[in-house]
């Protein structure tokens, strides 16, 4: 059963900091924080990281252009976030939040991450909804206005399923049972949401009631979520099959195979779709353009150092969703690789030996990304040059380098780049210079970058606390 957390259990120490402030928050570049972020507010973040995936020696920022100011799109207002990724191409560009990002509201949302199930999936916003899916396969609606609960539906079977599935980094593969069919996502169009589950099905709901429309069994765990553009439902399951299904009836349009992996990374990501192409990410490292009416393939790339894919091949898994905007294509692999490749012929525009897990955020000339590292970078589109780099805490035991903090993100909203962490930080960044903002601790640590629609910034949590600010 669904709770509004009436209390907000973090509320009234964020407000507190907030009161002391007395001013507004993030008005202007390079104003001082105040309040949320204040940087007087410091919480316990201690140390740098050793690089997993160590990132080229000449990734410097490049002298060249400090003479050259960022310059950034102006913000605008979203009243949605539809898809996993913002929209179909994964292009939020920079986005309007200009209130105190004080909370508003928080949530139950169902079961979070343990030790036998992980929270992985974004949650998407539509027709004055917010839809969470958690790590037991059950979906959530709230309004977005105070977070009152809405409808929730239980997804998982009474009974395990003898499926396979992938946990974390092992790819072991056991039976699915209720509490471990982790993976999956939603996404939301015209007044219905479609969800995938490990347990192997896409189901199609009314996004006003939670009632059942459709569903498709699909036989084999889904980890990834769905994106919904012109009438199809794009997704891949952990095997690396690629599917398009129809919106209507969920009736199966086309099918692409690649390479199959026995590692991945466990995480949500989903396909990028823009006019006549869809970007397939698959754990191989591979990249797939097809042709949205039939599959057809239009060009594919790997983005792993040796160029190659075998089964064998492991962790060069595209975790991080890849990103279309205008005329290119942003990707970055666990690997070690993050290229820009031009979206109608498949030609690299420019590759950096730049690891991560996470999406980059595209805004105007610029791209920022997070590393595998923790580094906040912002790199030129063009050329893939870097511009600054912010090292974000990277452990908890900094002297003995332990207990790693791992990042997610970024989100630009309003002048400010902002991430959250494994141990409950968030900082606001400057997408201008690098500098950090401000930072302030949040309910509990999350992995799950934070979405936004109509000037309010959401949190979910990896104890399942769902946290409106605005």
């Amino acid at each position: 059963m669904m709770r509004v957390s009436k209390r907000l259990r973090f509320g009234s120490a964020i407000a507190a900091v907030l009161m002391l402030a007395g001013c507004s928050v993030w008005e202007g570049v390079g104003d001082t924080v105040s309040d949320w972020f204040a940087p007087n507010n410091k919480s316990k973040l201690r140390g740098e990281r050793i690089p997993l995936i160590a990132l080229d020696d000449a990734l410097k920022p490049d002298s060249t252009l400090e003479a050259s100011p960022v310059v950034l799109p102006a913000p605008y207002r979203n009243p949605e976030w539809p898809q996993p990724g913002g929209f179909a191409s994964n292009a939020v560009y920079h986005l309007e939040a200009n209130g105190h990002l004080r909370p508003l509201w928080d949530a139950d949302a169902g079961k979070g991450s343990d030790t036998t199930s992980r929270l992985t999936a974004s949650p998407v916003i539509g027709g004055g909804r917010i839809f969470v899916l958690d790590s037991e396969a059950h979906v959530y609606a709230f309004d977005t206005r105070n977070g009152n609960p809405v409808w929730d539906k239980r997804l998982a079977p009474k009974n395990g399923t003898d499926m396979p599935t992938l946990w974390g980094l092992l790819g072991k593969p056991n039976t699915i049972q209720p509490v471990t069919g982790m993976g999956g996502g939603v996404a939301y169009d015209a007044g219905k949401i479609y969800v995938t589950s490990g347990f192997g099905v896409l189901i199609a709901m009314d996004a006003a009631t939670g009632r059942e429309i459709w569903r498709h069994d699909m036989g084999v765990p889904i980890v990834n979520a769905p994106v919904v553009n012109g009438g199809r439902i794009f997704f891949s399951t952990h095997d690396n099959h690629f599917y398009a299904l129809s919106e209507a009836d969920g009736r199966t349009l086309w099918d692409q195979q690649g390479v199959a992996e026995s590692a991945g990374i466990l995480s949500s990501t989903s396909a990028a779709v823009s006019g006549q192409f869809v970007i397939a990410p698959y754990t191989s490292g591979e990249l797939f353009a097809l042709r949205v009416q039939n599959g057809q393939q239009a060009w594919n790339d790997v983005l792993s150092h040796s160029g190659q894919v075998t089964a064998l091949s492991e962790l060069d898994d595209i975790a991080g969703r890849p990103v279309i905007d205008r005329d290119m294509v942003f990707a970055i692999s666990h690997s070690g690789v993050m290229a820009a490749i031009a979206l109608a012929s498949g030609d690299r525009a420019w590759t950096r030996d730049i690891g991560g897990t996470q999406t980059p955020w595209v805004a105007g000339d610029y791209v920022y990304v997070l590393t595998g590292d923790e580094q906040l970078m912002c790199l030129t589109r063009k050329e893939g040059k870097v511009r600054w780099i912010h090292q974000l805490p990277a452990f908890t035991d900094p002297d003995r380098k332990r207990h790693p903090i791992d990042w997610a993100g970024p989100v630009l909203v309003s002048n400010k780049l902002i991430v959250v962490s494994s141990e409950g930080y968030a900082e606001a960044i400057s997408p201008y210079t690098g500098a950090l903002m401000g930072r302030v601790e949040i309910p509990s640590g999350t992995s799950i970058a934070p979405v936004v629609a109509d000037e309010t910034l959401y949190i979910l949590t990896n104890d399942a606390e769902l946290v409106a600010l605005k």
